[in-house]
């Protein structure tokens, strides 16, 4: 099979004799403030909420519709992915960007402001529509003023934004709901989004290059019912009504012919939302692929260790964001290196192989967890599912980035965040669904005989910490232990996922990074495995 790929994006909005034009690293660095504080805006606001939500369902007495929090921002912040990333292509990245601020800190002061709950998810949706915007642009902004070859340097500094939020969010939500009150985690949005705002409208002027366009709304509203269908199946009905249910079944039927119908429109149109022949390269396709599965896999992590720290080791919701710093050292400690000598050897195939493996290391060791398991050691399996996600968290968008036309830098950005976050929404419903069922099967193995009436009031408990902890022994033991036990099956079902998307790493091809001097590719330049074999004869 061939390995050529199409022309490479040299990188930044053209001079006027046709080559890029990046920024200097001190302009650089200026932009980088900006674009980072956008993303933490975003990335703390996946994290921040959760630690709030038991204070806002006791003061708004709406226990049923807690998930439409965390749903709504889940929806619009997926669906609207790729259309940020094709209109930034058609208009520039900065108009858009700003937009995408404005429309989260709008959305950020409403939802403070909200009076019941039905206000704040309508709120939530407002603010992941922002959201959406904020991840895709920084990265494509990225590709438009820094080379290839030279972007490692700068993304691994993204991976860090990620890992902190992922730490600050409970730690700050719990602070803060203790503290002033629950409104504050999203009053705090806007000093940081304001920065932001300063920062991009001040210094990120870059040319744009003006073209004849048409707006593929028929696409843009096939892919967003898509997502919407298939999330509503997922983070709602399954876990709600049950997988088998007629609703459930109906909204996953839907998301499929609604996809299939997109792949359709798209090959159609003049100006697709996603491209198809974005896919018709296999540096992308195969990367798309891996991002999809690794944020399948990290998700079940993410997710379930603050539970356990919270429900197992009687931890705070702040002491348990401090808890999960190991693995934002990890991260730190292989995203920035990691960057640095892609940037310096223009080589980044080996860095998701290593990830695969990794993070796979790490949900094997996390499955061992216990009861009884020391802090220290939980530490060690953090840090290495930190590092395992810090070597390929952007090494794979700079390497998609660098092997598709310049034109459409937007859409190949956004469309690889895109696969990364519904890998996230299907992951966690699927980890959710497995934890669910495990549970009652090990509290039956678990609970004598005599008790085993008490196994569904057990497994209902294991869905609250406050219910937890509110049990008298022997039942607070039996529902802990079974919930360990199931959430090590959790953290097994992941591994097929990694082995699949380590496959994928393996066979994916290389291509050179650009550097800072390099013109666009001519079409069909060869990857550097073919270049070597083509040396060898």
């Amino acid at each position: 099979m061939s390995t050529t790929e199409p022309a490479t994006a040299g990188g930044a909005s053209p001079t006027p004799d046709g080559g890029p034009n990046y920024l200097s690293h001190k302009q650089i660095m200026v932009v980088l403030g900006g674009l980072m504080a956008g993303m933490f805006l975003a990335a703390l606001d996946q994290s921040i909420v959760g630690t709030a939500l038991p204070r806002i369902v006791s003061e708004f007495n709406s226990l049923d519709k807690l998930s439409w929090v965390v749903t709504a921002y889940l929806l619009t912040s997926t669906a609207s992915t790729p259309l940020w990333g094709k209109v930034s292509d058609l208009y520039g990245r900065r108009p858009l960007f700003i937009a995408a601020i404005v429309t989260f800190l709008a959305g950020s002061v409403l939802a403070a402001l909200s009076q019941n709950i039905e206000m704040l998810i309508g709120f939530r949706a407002v603010q992941g529509l922002g959201a959406g915007g904020l991840m895709s642009l920084a990265f494509a902004t990225i590709g438009d003023v820094i080379p290839p070859r030279e972007r490692g340097k700068y993304m691994g500094y993204f991976g860090a934004v990620f890992g902190l939020s992922s730490v600050a969010g409970p730690l700050l939500g719990g602070l803060l709901t203790d503290g002033p009150g629950w409104r504050w985690i999203f009053w705090i949005n806007l000093p940081i989004g304001l920065v932001a705002l300063g920062i991009v409208g001040a210094v990120l002027k870059l040319p744009h290059v003006k073209r004849s366009h048409k707006i593929d709304y028929l696409g843009a509203a096939t892919v967003a019912a898509a997502v919407t269908s298939l999330l509503l199946a997922v983070s709602w009905s399954g876990p709600t009504n049950g997988w088998g249910t007629g609703t459930t079944l109906a909204l996953l039927g839907a998301s499929v012919v609604l996809a299939v119908a997109f792949v359709f429109v798209e090959l159609k149109v003049a100006e697709p939302i996603i491209p198809m022949d974005l896919f018709k390269g296999r540096i992308f396709s195969g990367y798309a692929g891996y991002a999809f599965l690794l944020g399948f896999a990290m998700f079940g992590a993410l997710i379930f260790l603050p539970l356990y720290l919270q429900a197992v080791k009687d931890m705070s919701p702040t002491r348990s964001g401090l808890a999960l710093l190991p693995m934002i050292v990890g991260i730190f400690s292989a995203s920035i290196p990691s960057g640095q000598l892609m940037s310096k050897t223009g080589r980044y195939k080996i860095y998701p192989i290593i990830s695969a493996v990794a993070v796979g290391a790490a949900m094997v060791m996390l499955s061992t967890l216990s009861l009884s398991t020391p802090y220290w050691q939980l530490a060690i399996y953090m840090f290495v599912m930190g590092a395992g996600l810090g070597l390929s968290m952007q090494i794979t968008v700079t390497a998609a980035q660098n092997s598709v036309p310049r034109q459409h830098m937007g859409s190949a950005t956004s469309t690889m965040t895109f696969f990364r976050s519904m890998g996230g929404a299907i992951g966690t419903a699927v980890y959710g669904a497995v934890l669910t069922s495990r549970l009652t099967t090990h509290l039956t193995d678990l609970v004598p005989q005599a008790a085993q009436g008490m196994v569904d009031q057990l497994a209902k408990a294991a869905n609250s910490v406050q219910a937890l902890h509110a049990l008298q022994q022997p039942m607070k033991g039996w529902a802990l232990h079974g919930l360990v036990d199931a959430m090590g099956d959790v953290f097994l079902v992941s591994l097929p996922f990694l082995a699949i998307a380590l496959i994928i790493a393996i066979i994916t091809p290389e291509q050179r990074l650009a550097g800072r001097n390099d013109g666009p590719k001519a079409e069909g330049e060869d990857s550097l495995e073919s270049s070597a074999a083509a040396a060898m004869h």
